[in-house]
């Protein structure tokens, strides 16, 4: 069983990033294949990019790990209310190499912000996009507010938002063993 997970995030300290790995050393028994999407930087997508010079090789190589996962792991940063311009220029390129890109894909969705939402408004655009448009399955999400309150020395220190997280991972891992049964 092979997870792909990354952050929405190219910020060298993102607090997704954090959240994220908090939540992999919480996964068992599964191959974890955590990529950065600062190395998946490529041109803005456009059609005529793509008429002229195809597929960039990095957007293929993306494409490539979410179809070698039976599982993905995304925790969104929150820009201005949606993705990252960075995530979101990924996802734009490995659309076009074939849609839908997640079907048949057990989907955990994480965001955090420093605020008491916890990247709600990225959530709300993640579910209707990795659910409905792309065809993931969704079988867990969370958000987590107040990052720096909460979080600290690589731990959840809010006993109900750590049961929170980790009853998503549980519901996550146990949608995993069933595609393996």
């Amino acid at each position: 069983m092979k997870i792909l997970a990354f952050a929405g995030s190219n910020s060298k300290n993102s607090i997704n990033k954090q959240l994220l790995n908090y939540t992999l050393d919480q996964i068992e028994n599964v191959e974890i294949d955590l990529v950065d999407i600062n190395d998946y930087e490529m041109h803005i997508y456009s059609i005529d990019r793509q008429l002229e010079n195809g597929f960039p090789q990095e957007a293929q190589d993306f494409y490539n790990k979410i179809k070698d996962a039976e599982g993905i792991v995304i925790s969104l940063a929150e820009h201005n209310g949606n993705f990252s311009v960075a995530l979101k220029n990924i996802l734009d390129w490995v659309s076009r190499i074939e849609m839908p890109y997640l079907k048949d894909k057990k989907v955990l969705l994480l965001s955090t912000s420093p605020g008491a939402y916890g990247g709600g408004n990225v959530m709300e655009v993640a579910t209707k996009y990795f659910g409905m448009f792309a065809s993931g399955e969704i079988v867990a999400s969370t958000t987590f507010p107040s990052f720096n309150d909460n979080f600290q020395n690589n731990e959840i220190v809010n006993e109900e938002l750590k049961n929170k997280v980790l009853t998503q991972i549980n519901i996550f891992q146990d949608a995993l063993v069933t595609v393996e049964a």
